[in-house]
């Protein structure tokens, strides 16, 4: 989803109209709905200091629109959950259990996997990253698309995770236990 977009996106989930939006930035009454418009279609690209306010107004994590560092474990974050709402099913994420037998037995690094209706065509292609920050994410996005699934959290909850995401983040245990600490309150109560 292109900056714009996700600017559209989170404008509407906020119920905010171009003009409201635009003059909450300070654009004249005149043109405020046009200059909010040319942000969405891409026909001009805010500034930084611009979508900073936008975040603000928006009330959502400035990494939404800006990467300070690209590749770091923030903006890959980000770039899954874009994708995320582009097409809800293009990540499946589930969490693997420990084989109590003994580790690195063998040189077979296959996870087995019963065929159904809800596996694609071929076999999927699993992966696993090393490194701490993106697996506790990960950790962490699989049991809130497991609550959507469950509708345990609803589409908007979800979506306000996702937006909010460092501060809407709590610590998953390698249970999948939820030990909500979180700084943003995203859950309905």
């Amino acid at each position: 989803m292109i900056l714009g977009e996700r600017i559209k996106r989170i404008r509407t989930f906020r119920g905010l109209t171009q003009r409201e939006l635009g003059l909450k930035l300070g654009y004249e009454e005149r043109n405020a709905d046009v200059r909010i418009a040319q942000y969405e279609s891409g026909y001009r690209v805010p500034k930084k200091d611009t979508l900073m306010e936008i975040a603000r107004i928006l009330n959502v994590n400035y990494i939404n629109f800006i990467t300070e560092a690209p590749g770091c474990a923030e903006d890959i974050m980000q770039t899954f959950f874009w994708l995320d709402e582009d097409n809800r099913n293009t990540f499946h994420l589930f969490q693997l259990v420990r084989n109590p037998s003994k580790c690195n037995a063998s040189d077979d690094k296959s996870v087995r996997y019963n065929d159904g209706d809800e596996w694609p065509a071929h076999a999927p292609v699993g992966m696993w990253i090393d490194y701490g920050l993106v697996n506790e994410f990960l950790r962490e996005w699989c049991l809130r698309k497991e609550q959507l699934k469950s509708r345990e959290i609803s589409e908007d909850e979800y979506f306000e995770w996702k937006i909010n995401w460092p501060a809407s983040s709590s610590s998953v245990d390698e249970k999948g236990n939820d030990n909500c600490n979180n700084s943003y309150q995203w859950k309905s109560n």
